[in-house]
């Protein structure tokens, strides 16, 4: 089989068979992904940091621990936070 050399635009140059044809767009679509997680998502993010909270509760005498917990909440809360104004201020909310 021959082949031909094709310079595709935003990629590396690609070998291509001459019965082929190169990708021009990948469609995020056509791996699946529709779009965001809805609410369920949010809801199982908030739920997660609930139970992320709840490892405070336990038998463990060292600190540092706790640090990291309550500061990986604390950035997952700030994420929901700017989620929730994002979708507040935005065009077409979901």
């Amino acid at each position: 089989m021959s082949t031909q050399r094709v310079n595709q635009p935003g990629r590396e140059e690609a070998l291509v068979r001459d019965d082929a044809h190169p990708v021009e767009h990948e469609r995020p679509e056509d791996w699946g992904w529709h779009g965001e997680t809805g609410k369920l998502g949010r809801a199982g993010a908030w739920f997660a940091i609930l139970i992320l909270l709840a490892y405070l509760v336990g038998n463990h005498e060292g600190r540092v621990e706790d640090l990291w917990i309550i500061g990986i909440a604390a950035v997952m809360v700030i994420i929901l936070l700017w989620d929730i104004r994002r979708r507040k201020n935005a065009w077409r909310s979901r």
